[in-house]
C-alpha cells in the first residue's frame, strides 16, 4: 500500500527545492554564464542528486514542487524568474525535464546501489535533461517565441555544447556523491528504514 509523505520526506524535499533555487540563480552572481538564451546553472546537478538520494518517487515529487512553486510566482527559476508566463519561456522544457531526470535516476539506483550504476544513472539523467530541454527550446523558438536571427536546430545544440563538459563532470560527481551519501549516511538513517518498511 502506498504511504503518504512523512515529516522527514517533506524536510528533504524542501531542502532540494531550495538547492534547485540556488543552483538556478548562480548566474546572478556570474552573469557571463549565459550562452544564447540558456543560463549555465547547477540545476541539472541537483535534479540528478535529488533522484539518486531521495529515490524515484520522492525525487520526482520534489521537482514537481519546484516547478509548481516557480509557476505560482516564487522567484526560483533562473535569473530569479517565476510566474505562469514561464511556461512560454524557451527554457521551460529544462524545468519539466528535471522531473523526468530525477525519476529515472532514482529508479535506476533503486535496482542496484553500486558506483557504476549511480554514475550510469546520473549520465542518463543528464542526457534526458539535454534531449528534452533542447528540443523544447527549439520548438519554442520556432512556434511561439521570437527566435534569434538564423536560428537552427544545429544552433540550439551548439549552445548546449558549451555547458555540456561541465554537466558531464557534475553528473559523474553527483553519482559518486549520492553513492557515498547512501553508504555513509542514508542507509543508516531513519529515512531509509522508513522507506524500506513502507
Amino acid at each position: 500500500m502506498k504511504r503518504g509523505l512523512r515529516t522527514i520526506d517533506l524536510t528533504l524535499a524542501s531542502m532540494f527545492v531550495a538547492l534547485m533555487a540556488v543552483g538556478a540563480n548562480i548566474t546572478s552572481f556570474v552573469p557571463f554564464m549565459i550562452i544564447g538564451g540558456v543560463p549555465i546553472t547547477l540545476q541539472t546537478f541537483f535534479a540528478i542528486l535529488a533522484g539518486a538520494v531521495l529515490g524515484s518517487r520522492l525525487g520526482a515529487i520534489t521537482l514537481c514542487v519546484y516547478a509548481f512553486a516557480g509557476l505560482a510566482g516564487a522567484p526560483i527559476f533562473a535569473k530569479f524568474g517565476g510566474g505562469f508566463a514561464s511556461l512560454l519561456n524557451p527554457t521551460f522544457g529544462f524545468i519539466l525535464s528535471f522531473i523526468i531526470t530525477a525519476y529515472v535516476t532514482g529508479k535506476i539506483v533503486e535496482k542496484k546501489r553500486s558506483i557504476p550504476v549511480y554514475i550510469a544513472a546520473a549520465i542518463l539523467g543528464m542526457v534526458i535533461n539535454y534531449v528534452f530541454g533542447t528540443n523544447w527550446m527549439y520548438l519554442a523558438y520556432k512556434l511561439w517565441f521570437t527566435a534569434p536571427e538564423g536560428f537552427t536546430y544545429q544552433m540550439a545544440w551548439l549552445w548546449m555544447a558549451v555547458p555540456l563538459p561541465k554537466d558531464i563532470l557534475l553528473a559523474v560527481f553527483a553519482g559518486l556523491m549520492a553513492h557515498r551519501l547512501e553508504h555513509r549516511v542514508i542507509a543508516r538513517s531513519q529515512f531509509r528504514k522508513i522507506n524500506r518498511a513502507a
